[in-house]
């Protein structure tokens, strides 16, 4: 879009980012609702002048402007046709943190966790949290008013709130609002004055009621407090540039009560009844929600009780005099902190997990939040659960029974007019059910374009009237956040689905969980956007935003352009997209996503299918060429290694092959082994071990480092077994894929079908963790009619995974020695690393491997370019944690790519468990 009147003045007139290219616009249509709203620009303010002028300039020009913070609203309400104000990229520090009077200073970018982080070494927290709390920001609590899990014990954001520094539409004057600070839009005590009878009968009375404009902070017994009446607004009546909060002290030490019942509204009931034990939380869910195994005590439903103290058995007292007092099916009290952790995942995750049912149907939000009396909640789940049934609906309620706050994804079909009207009608019926019990349409995420419209229901016609008189006292030319609360939009408009092909669109991946449907695969990105923490942790998502800090670089980023792409409005070049392509060039695919993510999106699938019919019928890249043919160039090359090796050490023949390679300057070029391990293993007179088991000679084990495939054989051979190779060569076709040259994939994964000759079901040892991926998920999407391709797929062991199941009796070495290293990322994400785990602890192998990705990523960190990111993502996890590792640690990395990046960044050499295990041997 070329530069208009607008951006041109704010360009002119920012110290911050301007932009109004597609890229800005496409990452910016939507949040984490079902609705989209197409932006003409976004602005990231550097300061408070920057907010100020940019709502001065947009008066001016007539343009909206909507203030965006982690953008995981779930109603719509982070969205807008104006100016977008993001604050996560400047306006995010911590200006002033006081334990004495336990409050803190921050700008509205400020992220959850790292305010957290921050007090947390004064015996404090900031006690809302969301389940976002690693990305989401305080300006957007701010604006929804958000609770998360421990509001029992410490309230919403609004309780937490000590004062505001705002900005109102048109920029003016900073107003400084708080409890009996007089500076407020004019007008606005006069108008509570006028109204004080209904502000004091109008509002019901429960812990999570967020709908609507919170009028009754304005009565004089409360303050007035018109920054709490602020907080909620959603961004529709000023701007938010800095905020005092209240922190709170956090226990010494945490206990969880998990309490297993027959079904949800039986958890429900007995939720009001554990709130005079004095719990942090009080979290409920049932089982559809719980996908897998996870320690859970009997039931159907469960609630998690977490409990403090000062000591562990303080706290493990408290929540056992808890488990006394509820009458439930089963219970338990978890105190280990990693398993805490893991179970709180299942319940965090859930805003994710929830938008594919069981059956693998798309479910959306819409009645995300919905808050009754605590002791009205068994009985309004009984009647929600009738009301999805009687509109051949289904949904799976969570969330805060202590508070009264169910959260639900719901199957709605919001692709078709009919499914769309019966969208309509059910939100009709569900407001109406929650105001015959009480309750409020929002308890926690507000009510943005999916409730708004429905507040009459709630409040009255009266009530909504001084809902808009407050709007226009505070933004009378009704500049910001339009269609929101005030004069809101209909809930059927603006549906993010309208836009995207109504047929499926043609593509090389079958797409098995998406019914072969990229429209499909791409919409699973609901935008909760866990993939923008920084946090370093075990997972693996997403290293290229925390490498770049930007939302392109993330995997929510890369979605939303691909489905703007679909949509073909803001993107308008189809496949062709130089934004799309540009975003994923710097997608590792690394598959950490397609664990990681909540609802499983495979970012590293996407990237191959837009490489492949982006570059259809054209030039590609020379790393394309270069390293997606690795497997072919060093076949040829492998009787000259020797010579090439030599070569490769002349500096000028190594800059011109990395040159022509389209490989980075900065990369030494691999050394090629001078016997490859398939040459090794024709010549080996091995002895009959055992059973068969196929040994599988990947590329890189083949070529660059036969040692481990050696290493493999003398261990497969201790544990009893009869490694053999398959007599042709086989490729898995990884290199291709990782460089979207599909057909040339697929004509080689036919091949290596064609010349396997081992018997059906004989396991497959592949010592490669990319590899073993590949085979296990792209070979059977790439070929999903070749029955052969899932049978081969389903055969893929790792080699701890083999042992494990065909070996169960085999003990390895005793090798007794700490380990540090890298968990390869297509490993963690595709394969799991338990049995590698327990394979370590049988050897004595102790400490833990690294999580996150090395940042060389097969071809990815030697492609010219990617350098800088490649480090980037080294130095997230891998090598402080080397560098840290006490002398004779072990280093581990089963990944070829993980130990070249070691070797090449670090200087350091680390192996394969393999090589580790067989070298043990030689002690026996």
């Amino acid at each position: 879009m070329p530069a208009t009147d607008l951006t041109r003045a704010l360009a002119q007139a920012l110290h911050g980012d301007v932009e109004s290219d597609a890229t800005a616009r496409a990452l910016t249509t939507m949040d984490a609702s079902n609705y989209r709203r197409v932006p003409q620009a976004v602005v990231a303010p550097r300061d408070t002048a920057d907010v100020a002028e940019t709502l001065r300039i947009c008066r001016e020009h007539a343009t909206p402007v909507v203030p965006r913070g982690g953008g995981t609203s779930i109603a719509g309400q982070a969205t807008g046709t104006g100016v977008v104000l993001d604050f996560t990229r400047h306006m995010r520090r911590i200006l002033d943190l006081d334990p004495a009077s336990r409050t803190a200073v921050v700008q509205p970018g400020v992220v959850l966790d790292d305010l957290r982080a921050a007090a947390a070494p004064y015996g404090l927290t900031f006690g809302p949290d969301p389940s976002t709390h690693s990305r989401c920001t305080l300006g957007g609590m701010i604006g929804n008013n958000s609770c998360g899990s421990h509001s029992v014990a410490w309230g919403t954001t609004a309780d937490n709130l000590r004062s505001l520094r705002v900005v109102r539409y048109g920029g003016g004057d900073t107003l400084h609002l708080g409890r009996g600070l007089p500076d407020a839009p004019p007008g606005l005590h006069e108008f509570a004055a006028d109204h004080l009878a209904l502000l004091r009968t109008g509002f019901p009375e429960l812990p999570r009621r967020i709908s609507g404009y919170a009028l009754d902070a304005l009565l004089p017994e409360h303050g007035p407090d018109p920054a709490r009446a602020l907080c909620g607004s959603e961004g529709t009546l000023a701007v938010v540039t800095e905020a005092t909060v209240r922190l709170v002290a956090t226990p010494g030490a945490r206990a969880l009560a998990v309490l297993g019942y027959a079904d949800e509204a039986a958890a429900a009931e007995a939720a009001p009844g554990l709130l005079p034990y004095g719990p942090l939380t009080v979290e409920g869910m049932a089982a559809d929600l719980v996908r897998e195994p996870a320690g859970l005590p009997r039931g159907a439903a469960w609630l998690f009780v977490e409990t403090g103290g000062d000591t562990p058995a303080e706290a493990h007292a408290h929540a056992t005099r808890i488990l006394r007092a509820a009458d439930a099916l089963d219970s338990t009290v978890v105190t280990d902190p990693a398993a805490m952790r893991t179970l709180w995942r299942i319940r965090e995750d859930a805003a994710g997990t929830a938008t594919r049912m069981p059956d693998g149907t798309e479910a959306w939000p819409g009645w995300e939040d919905c808050a009754v009396p605590p002791a009205r909640l068994g009985p309004y789940l009984r009647d929600f659960r009738a009301l999805l049934a009687e509109h051949g609906l289904n949904g799976t309620p969570y969330g805060h029974f202590g508070d009264g706050c169910i959260h639900v994804r719901i199957d709605f079909d919001l692709l078709t007019d009919d499914g769309v009207a019966r969208f309509r009608r059910f939100s009709e019926d569900q407001a109406d059910l929650v105001v015959a019990h009480g309750g409020s349409l929002s308890g926690e995420h507000g009510d943005g374009q999916a409730r708004a419209e429905l507040l009459p229901r709630m409040y009255g016609d009266e009530m909504v009237g001084l809902f808009t008189r407050f709007k226009d006292l505070w933004d009378p030319d009704g500049g910001l956040n339009p269609g929101i609360l005030a004069r809101p939009a209909r809930l059927d408009e603006n549906l993010r689905f309208a836009v995207l092909p109504r047929r499926p669109v043609d593509v090389a991946f079958g797409y098995p969980h998406d019914g072969g449907d990229f429209s499909a695969a791409v919409r699973r990105c609901v935008g909760v956007a866990k993939c923008r923490t920084q946090k370093a942790g075990p997972d693996v998502m997403c290293p290229s935003f925390r490498a770049t800090g930007e939302e392109a670089h993330s995997t929510r980023g890369r979605a939303r352009l691909l489905h703007e792409m679909l949509a073909g409005e803001v993107i308008t070049d189809g496949w062709r997209s130089t934004e799309v392509r540009d975003a994923l060039d710097l997608c590792l695919s690394c598959k950490g996503c397609r664990t990681d993510c909540p609802v499983g999106v495979d970012m590293a699938t996407y990237k191959a299918e837009f490489l492949h019919h982006h570059y259809k019928g054209r030039l590609r890249p020379a790393a394309h060429y270069a390293m997606g043919g690795l497997p072919r160039w060093l076949r040829l090359a492998a009787p000259l290694a020797g010579l090439l090796n030599a070569l490769a050490r002349v500096g000028p023949l190594a800059a011109l092959a990395k040159r022509l390679g389209g490989i980075d300057p900065h990369r030494t070029l691999p050394v090629l082994a001078r016997r490859t391990f398939r040459s090794w293993a024709r010549v080996r007179r091995a002895p009959s071990a055992g059973p068969d088991v196929v040994l599988w000679p990947d590329t890189f084990t083949d070529h660059l480092s036969p040692e481990v495939g050696r290493a493999a054989v003398r261990v497969l051979e201790a544990a009893g077994r009869t490694p053999v190779l398959p007599r042709r060569g086989v490729c898995c076709g990884l290199t291709h894929v990782s460089t979207g040259r599909l057909d040339a994939a697929r004509a080689v994964m036919r091949r290596t079908l064609d010349r396997l000759d081992h018997a059906p079901g004989t396991p497959i040892v592949v010592l490669e963790p990319s590899c073993a991926a590949t085979l296990r998920t792209d070979l059977p999407e790439l070929l999903p009619d070749d029955p052969r391709a899932a049978r081969l797929a389903a055969s893929v062991r790792t080699l701890a995974q083999y042992l494990e199941e065909y070996a169960p009796d085999w003990t390895p070495p005793r090798l007794d020695r700490r380990i540090a290293g890298q968990t390869h990322c297509h490993q963690h994400a595709v394969l799991g690393d338990a049995a590698e785990r327990r394979l370590r602890e049988k050897a004595g192998l102790t400490g833990e491997l690294s999580g996150g990705c090395c940042g060389l990523a097969g071809n990815f960190g030697f492609e010219k370019g990617h350098w800088d990111v490649s480090v980037a993502c080294a130095e997230d996890q891998l090598l402080p944690s080397v560098r840290a590792a006490e002398p004779g640690t072990e280093l581990l990395a089963d990944g070829f790519s993980c130990r070249t990046q070691l070797d090449q960044l670090a200087g350091r050499r680390a192996r394969h468990l393999a090589e580790v295990l067989a070298e043990g041997l030689d002690g026996r």
